[in-house]
């Protein structure tokens, strides 16, 4: 049977030049220029580096993404995963003709609609409904086609009540929720996705899974979807790749996919993160694993000491009402569990901190995990969140579980008070 390919990409590859806006000065414009004329190769495309954030480089050219090749066949839902900065994000903007690749070429039957930012081209004066017919006609939809399907798109956003309200007074929630209405409603051939669903709560996160299900499945229509939830990615995507410094490590079924994503070394080196482009105020500047002895680590036995570090810059205003908090995850995208301090217990002055959180020992079970940071205001300040920038895995280490292989002993292995008497 011939395959049905909708979407097909053949060596895409994206430079970018480091710090500056466009391509570089006028003497590499006219250098490129020149080559031009001359029918030759544009020179800068021989050099740059791999996007790997954790490595300071030499050249100031860097490719964002290396030689990307994939076919994607009609009705299928493809999931693009990998850590911070691995591309995907550059990835589906080239696909949405956001921005333009470097080199190479894409070839697509029929129209492309995108979720890329969450309420993109929304205006906070305007109200839900008029915001709609905005967003709407944004991604490519008439007037008629809003206005047929307004009342399904109003239903599925659970935002009635205030559809007649301006979206300035909407919380992150409730943006997204008609966001992800507008652009579930269209009648594209193929839908983009890129990590919008993290905002939603749980019910809507499985509503939102379901319609995209829904639009494969009846409706025989490509979705691309990049999420850091594993979960969403296992139970939607017939078929993943992994991307790591803009390059493509693995390509395939979706279970083998998360599983080579989490047990592979694009995952567990991750035990060092460094942020090369931090704000001017407050932010997180590293975070790293630390072993007993101080030393950065990525794996450790039941029985080690675990300790997160957090360097991060404070400033003055922040001091009274910020938050340092962090979550651990199973690699089921379940919530191990979670801890937060507010920075004016320990802190009286602005200045750069690290912060040392002993995780208990002999608690954590053998398995994969990985670390979500958030520094905020809450309810005022997204400070920064980061996902995906830390991984660690507990190894078996000749306790008791080896006897036990292939038992979901769950998360966690609490000391609990025993007694035992006689009746």
């Amino acid at each position: 049977m011939e395959k049905d390919v909708i979407l097909k990409v053949e060596n895409l590859s994206k430079q970018y030049r480091l710090g500056l806006v466009g391509t570089g000065t006028l003497g590499h414009d006219l250098n490129r220029w020149w080559h031009r004329v001359r029918g030759k190769e544009d020179p800068y495309l021989k050099i740059g580096e791999s996007n790997d954030r954790s490595a300071k480089g030499e050249s100031e050219y860097v490719w964002a993404l290396k030689n990307i090749n994939f076919e994607v066949e009609r009705g299928e839902v493809l999931g693009i995963i990998g850590k911070n900065g691995a591309g995907k994000s550059t990835l589906l903007k080239i696909l949405s003709k956001v921005t333009a690749p470097t080199i190479g070429e894409i070839k697509t039957k029929g129209r492309i609609a995108s979720l890329l930012e969450v309420g993109t081209g929304f205006h906070p004066e305007m109200t839900g409904k008029e915001n709609v017919f905005l967003n709407g006609a944004i991604l490519g939809m008439t007037k008629k086609e809003i206005q047929s399907k307004l009342n399904e798109i109003v239903e599925f956003s659970g935002c009635e009540r205030y559809i007649d309200t301006p979206v300035k007074r909407y919380s992150s929630g409730m943006t997204v929720r008609l966001a992800f209405a507008v652009a579930a409603h269209l009648d594209p051939d193929i839908l983009v996705i890129d990590e919008v669903l993290a905002v939603g709560d749980a019910e809507f996160q499985k509503k939102a899974i379901g319609k995209m299900q829904d639009i494969s499945n009846s409706d025989g229509r490509t979705v691309l979807f990049v999420s850091h939830n594993m979960a969403a990615i296992k139970s939607l995507c017939t078929r993943a790749i992994v991307l790591q410094h803009g390059t493509s490590v693995f390509e395939g079924n979706t279970n083998e996919a998360v599983d080579f994503y989490l047990k592979s070394d694009v995952a567990n080196d991750i035990a060092h993160y460094i942020n090369e482009t931090p704000n001017e105020g407050s932010d997180i500047l590293e975070v790293s694993m630390r072993d007993k002895d101080n030393n950065i680590s990525g794996l450790f036995g039941f029985d080690d000491q675990i300790t997160l570090q957090v360097k991060l810059k404070i400033t003055e205003d922040i001091i009274q009402y910020g938050s340092l908090g962090f979550r651990i995850k199973d690699q089921n995208e379940r919530t191990v569990f979670s801890s937060e301090i507010d920075l004016i217990k320990f802190v009286e002055k602005d200045g750069v901190y690290s912060s040392n959180i002993e995780f208990p020992k002999s608690v954590l079970l053998p398995s994969e995990y990985r670390v979500i940071i958030g520094y905020h205001v809450p309810n005022k300040e997204k400070i920064r969140s980061l996902f995906d920038i830390i991984n660690f895995r507990i190894e078996e280490t000749g306790t008791i579980f080896h006897k036990y292989k292939g038992v979901d002993f769950g998360c966690v292995m609490l000391d609990c008070k025993w007694s035992m008497k006689p009746d």
